[in-house]
Formats: structure tokens, sequence, C-alpha cells
């Protein structure tokens, strides 16, 4: 049996530790806001790309409504703190579990299903959300969304002053939080039994593992921080549109779980610095920005079919 030790233990903690100095010296580095902006996405990203690959990567789930457990986050944050003023922070935190009775709500047509089924129904989920929240406008605003959210504060201190530097903390400090959460439930008898049925579904199931209950547990675990990072983000830019719905957001997201590497906590987080970067960066690009990001996921694929985090 291989041994794979804590990761205090492990030869990645050094390099991980040296990464997250940098980090948080960075604002003092520098000082630019459009900077600093740039980084929170690329936390935020990070953290609904890894969440993704707990049940996509390590569970084998092709879950293809995982943005629409963000939108439910944006949403649940827009709807608490705007509509009926709840504290930013509690809105945000709230966001979580609401996505994770969303993922729970998503599992029981996909427990028994496999391959291109689970694909089919979690699409259509995805646009019944859609539909959901456009059809509300009253609540969600429509189609024309909902816009100057509150932005996170700590007493008088708003988080947009001084170059959102509040801002770029709170998003590292998340991105952490969901990394620490990942690692211990891929780690832990659950995640075992994630993997279990992934690779020798009916040989785990002789063995006693529960599939109804263990895929409901990997949707909501991948559901938890992407809810929250949704509730994050929409603090962030202060809107929340139904366009996050759109094929832009899902091929960002996929794009980031493809070149980082499925099964493989660190993969997409690394790989979000590179997506989220190189895609911000070709903004003026028009169409070829999505040619030039399908072309980079053809030559990662075809090097390192894994993934380049992998």
């Amino acid at each position: 049996m291989r041994y794979d030790p804590p990761f205090h233990k492990s030869n990645g903690l050094i390099p991980t530790l040296i990464v997250l100095a940098g980090l948080i010296g960075l604002p003092w580095i520098s000082d630019a806001s459009y900077t600093r902006h740039l980084m929170v996405l690329v936390f935020v990203f990070a953290v609904v790309a890894a969440s993704w690959d707990l049940s996509l990567g390590y569970g084998g789930l092709f879950n293809f409504a995982h943005v629409a457990l963000f939108a439910v986050g944006i949403y649940t944050y827009a709807i608490l703190a705007k509509t009926f003023g709840v504290n930013p922070w509690i809105a945000v935190l709230a966001a979580g579990p609401v996505a994770v009775m969303v993922a729970i709500v998503i599992s029981l047509p996909v427990l028994r299903l496999d391959g291109i089924y689970v694909i089919l129904v979690t699409i259509a989920f995805s646009k019944l959300v859609y539909q959901i929240i456009i059809s509300q406008s009253s609540v969600t605003g429509g189609t024309s969304g909902m816009v100057t959210l509150p932005a996170l504060s700590i007493g008088d201190y708003r988080f947009t002053k001084d170059g959102r530097i509040g801002y770029y903390y709170a998003a590292l400090v998340l991105l952490i939080a969901a990394c620490a959460f990942l690692h211990a439930t891929t780690r832990s008898k659950w995640g075992r039994a994630i993997v279990a049925l992934r690779d020798a579904k009916y040989a785990a199931i002789s063995r006693g593992v529960p599939v109804a209950r263990t895929r409901a547990i990997t949707l909501a675990g991948s559901g938890l921080f992407t809810g929250i990072a949704g509730g994050f983000y929409a603090s962030y830019v202060r809107v929340a549109s139904p366009d996050i719905f759109g094929l832009g957001s899902l091929t960002l997201v996929l794009s980031i779980l493809l070149v980082g590497g499925i099964g493989t906590i660190w993969g997409p987080v690394t790989a979000s610095f590179v997506i989220v970067l190189l895609s911000e960066a070709m903004a003026d690009f028009g169409p070829w920005r999505d040619i030039l990001i399908a072309l980079l996921i053809i030559v990662v694929m075809i090097l390192y079919p894994a993934g380049s985090g992998a």
C-alpha cells in the first residue's frame, strides 16, 4: 500500500507555504487595484473549480449543474442582503447551506444514474434553476438581475476602500478554507468511499458502501464552498445577473478543471491563475479569446492527458 502522509509531513508543505507567503505579501509589492481585482477573481474561481473536482474528479459524477450552484449562492446573497437586509457576512455564509440543499435536490434523480444520463439530468436541472430565477422577477429581478448589492465591511471599514485590499485577503482566506475542507474530505472515510464508487462501483457496493448516501454527500460537499464563493462574488461585483448561467461561465470553470487536471485539488487551483489571468488579458480579443483558450486546452490534453497539475 502506498504511503500517503498527512499534508504537514508531505513534500508539498514547503512550496505551499512559499506561495502563500507570496500571495499574502503581493498587495504590498503591487498596490495596483486592478491586480487585486484579478487575484480576487482567481481565488473565487479556484474555489468553484476545486469544489467541482470533488464531484467530477473524485466522484466521477458529471454534474453540469455545478455553475448553477454558484448562481444559487449569488442570488441567495442578493436576496438576503438586499431584499431582507440581512448582515452581508451572514448572507455570504448562508449561501453555502442553501447551495448544499439545492445540491441534495440535484442528487435525488441521479442516485442510480451513470454517464450521459447524469449529464443530461444535471443540465436540465441547471436550466430549471435558470427559468425559476427568470420567472420570479419580483424577487430576483428577472432578466435585469439585481444591482447595487451591499458590500462587505467590518465596523466602519468597507472592503471597497484602499484598492479593495479587504476583498483580496477575504478571498484568499476563502480559498485556504475551501482547500482545507476539500483536502480533509478526500482523505476521510467518505472521501475513500467516493473514490471507491468511481473506480470500482460494484466492488464498493459489495463492501457496504451506500451509493445513494455517498453520492448525496459528494454533491453536497461539492456545493458548500461553491455557494459561499457565489455569495462572496456577489458581494464583490455587487450584481446578481442571470448571465452567470451563460456558456462563458461554464467554459471558464471547466477550462480551469481540465487544464489543472481532475482528481486533484491543487491542479484546478494552479490552473485558475493561468486561465483567469489569460482570459482577462485577452478580453479585447473578442471571439478569438475563446478560440485561443480552447487551443490551450487541446495542447494541455495532448501533452498532459491527466492535466497539467496532475
